[in-house]
């Protein structure tokens, strides 16, 4: 049998090495890449002549023209008067700390959209510019939705699994999944993806699945202390993971190839706000089988442990 306690340290350090380069990444940066809605910034939305178009060449003529980081999608509509019954857009993103964009800035990436894509004279256009404080707003919403999830799961494991001293099942649960948030986080630092609201949305579902992993394996630890009241917690803990070890996997491996096919498509088809929401996913999902089995279970075996020789140094003293 595979000693993975024994190996535990390795586990731990391969997770850190990714923690450690996203902070580094994230200070060479000078921080994370913020979509438009926690920035700030400028939507444009223009009516192109037909769908052959490439939306990824808009992104580049903003970055050159004003020096902005932009997402661009293709979209189809219908026009209600009947005189153009479909009608392709060009929906251009650009964020921007400093505010929206300035008159001549909108001017000059509007002329150099028009040469580049062959936009007619009579094409409608719309400029919005987006205030960052409904991202704001989400931002803090999503964190408060972490937290009560996070106080509601320790409440829970601590009395599901009360024979594996609960509260330390409960909180190591959440140490590993603070260690799946940060996983994404540096994932999106190290590649400066902008972090966005289906990010928020991703996050929380990756707890969901995370926790649902883990508690899986930690049912088969109370099995197997009631079937193996002897057997030293590090081993009894090394068979539970060996015996779930495979579902676990199965699972992951199903879910990602579900992922990363609805992933594909949307880039394929440049469908942003699909790709936005499944990015997350893959890597959080990832994170979250590793956590379960690499760093949640090691941790509980590291506390209980811990426990069992203050308790003996405790009668050793009073001895």
């Amino acid at each position: 049998m595979v000693d993975l306690m024994g190996k535990k340290y390795y586990f731990f350090a391969l997770s850190a090495l990714i923690i450690i380069a996203g902070i580094v990444a994230y200070i060479v940066n000078g921080g994370m890449v913020l979509d438009i809605q926690f920035q700030g910034g400028t939507i444009l939305e223009i009516q192109m002549k037909d769908g052959n178009f490439d939306p990824r060449k808009a992104e580049d003529i903003v970055k050159n023209t004003v020096g902005k980081i932009a997402t661009a999608q293709k979209s189809e509509t219908y026009d209600s008067s009947g005189k153009n019954p479909k009608v392709y857009l060009l929906t251009i993103n650009i964020a921007n700390k400093q505010g929206s964009l300035t008159g001549d800035e909108q001017t000059k990436l509007v002329e150099a959209l028009r040469k580049e894509f062959d936009i007619p004279a009579d094409a409608q256009m719309n400029v919005n510019n987006v205030a960052p404080f409904i991202g704001t707003e989400l931002l803090s919403k999503g964190l408060q939705g972490v937290f009560w999830a996070s106080v509601l799961i320790i409440l829970y494991m601590w009395w599901r699994f009360q024979v594996m001293s609960g509260l330390s099942a409960g909180v190591t649960a959440i140490l590993a999944l603070l260690h799946d948030a940060l996983i994404m986080l540096s994932i999106y630092a190290i590649f400066r993806v902008p972090v966005n609201d289906a990010f928020i949305a991703a996050v929380l579902t990756v707890i969901g699945y995370s926790m649902n992993d883990t508690i899986i394996i930690y049912d088969r630890i109370r099995e197997n202390s009631n079937l193996l009241k002897k057997t030293p917690i590090a081993e009894l803990v090394n068979r539970s993971i060996i015996q779930t070890l495979s579902r676990s996997i199965n699972t992951v491996v199903t879910v990602e190839i579900c992922m990363i096919t609805v992933y594909a498509f949307a880039a394929y088809y440049n469908i942003t706000s699909i790709m936005d929401f499944t990015l997350p996913l893959i890597v959080g999902i990832t994170s979250g089988c590793y956590s379960s089995i690499f760093i949640a279970s090691p941790l509980w075996v590291m506390w209980k442990e811990s426990r069992a020789k203050k308790k003996v140094a405790s009668k050793s003293a009073k001895a």
